[in-house]
C-alpha cells in the first residue's frame, strides 16, 4: 500500500512542476535555455530552414523559386520545444515554381529578374518528431 502512496505523491509532484512552469495569465511558455548562437552547419539547424523556405517558396506570389545564398547567424532557445532563429540572405533562382525539380536551379543572373533578400525565421522544432512550424518570418528586400 505504502507503494501505491509513493507513485500518486511522484505523479502529483510531477503535474504540479508541469502546471508551473508555464504562466496561465500570459500563457507563455517558460524559457528552458536562453537564445544561445549555433553553427549553421548543424543538421537541425539546415532542417528548419529547408522547412522554413519550402514555406517561404509556398506563401511567395513570386514565379521564381527562391534560395538560400547566405546563412548570416543561425540561434537556439530552448522552450517546450528547440526554437530556431535564422538570419538569410535569399535570391531568386531560374527556377519556375511550377517546375517539379529544384536541384538545377542556380541564383538569377538576368540583371532584370534578378532579385535578393534579407530574411529572419523563427522554426520551431520537435525534430525527433519531424515536427517544424515557422513560427514568425520577416523579409526585407536587400
Amino acid at each position: 500500500m505504502t507503494r501505491s502512496w509513493g507513485f500518486c505523491f511522484l505523479l502529483i509532484t510531477i503535474l504540479v512542476a508541469l502546471v508551473g512552469s508555464t504562466d496561465p495569465d500570459k500563457n507563455e511558455v517558460k524559457v528552458l535555455r536562453e537564445l544561445k548562437a549555433i553553427n549553421a552547419s548543424n543538421a537541425n539547424v539546415k532542417q528548419c530552414l529547408w522547412f522554413a523556405m519550402q514555406e517561404y517558396n509556398k506563401e511567395s506570389e513570386d514565379k521564381y523559386i527562391f534560395q538560400v545564398i547566405k546563412t548570416v547567424q543561425a540561434q537556439l532557445q530552448v522552450t517546450d520545444r528547440l526554437e530556431y532563429f535564422i538570419d538569410v540572405e535569399i535570391a531568386r533562382s531560374n527556377c519556375r515554381k511550377l517546375s517539379n525539380g529544384t536541384e538545377n536551379c542556380v541564383i538569377q543572373e538576368n540583371t532584370k529578374l534578378e532579385k535578393k533578400i534579407m530574411c529572419s525565421f523563427l522554426v520551431g522544432a520537435l525534430p525527433w518528431n519531424g515536427e517544424f512550424t515557422v513560427m514568425k518570418k520577416q523579409c526585407v528586400d536587400a
